[in-house]
């Protein structure tokens, strides 16, 4: 069973070929699927985190959209949390506050506000392109680890 199949990451992190892994004993190959199945669920969350980011994103940026069509004086609900809302008036439609993370906020212009969010948006989609590939790459190892595993508990176990 021989192949010529690599799993690797960025990073600086070691390449694992299968004939490399066709020489562990049962214990390193349990490790070495363990630890890529472990790694697997991260990178899983990471790109969950990085879907619901970019959700965000999508929706302020939709919502300057429309927040630049409303006039001048509009009473309006401004909200302070995801489920907190007060009452406010609209003073300026072509500023807006930009959260840029850790609390704190920038004043833009509202065509800087679209543009950083469009930014932070194919900045996200970048990594989680990125991402998707190490993934990939993460579950072939298990597989292939687990493959291996399997095999060799098959020609320890006797004969029936």
């Amino acid at each position: 069973m021989k192949s010529k199949r690599t799993a690797s990451s960025r990073g600086g992190q070691q390449v694992m070929r299968v004939g490399d892994m066709e020489k562990m004993s049962l214990e390193q190959l349990k490790a070495v699927k363990e630890q890529a199945d472990i790694d697997v669920n991260l990178l899983q969350d990471s790109l969950n985190n990085i879907r619901t980011a970019a959700a965000r994103l999508e929706i302020a940026s939709t919502a300057l959209g429309d927040l630049s069509l409303r006039p001048q004086g509009k009473k309006m609900l401004v909200p302070l949390t995801a489920s907190l809302y007060v009452p406010g008036t609209l003073d300026d439609a072509d500023k807006v506050l930009v959260d840029i993370g850790t609390g704190y906020f920038v004043e833009k212009t509202m065509a800087e506000g679209k543009d950083y969010c469009e930014r932070k948006i194919n900045l996200l989609k970048s990594n989680f392109d990125q991402l998707i590939e190490v993934a990939s790459k993460k579950k072939t190892l298990a597989d292939e680890a687990g493959v291996l595993l399997q095999a060799k508990l098959k020609q320890l176990s006797p004969s029936n």
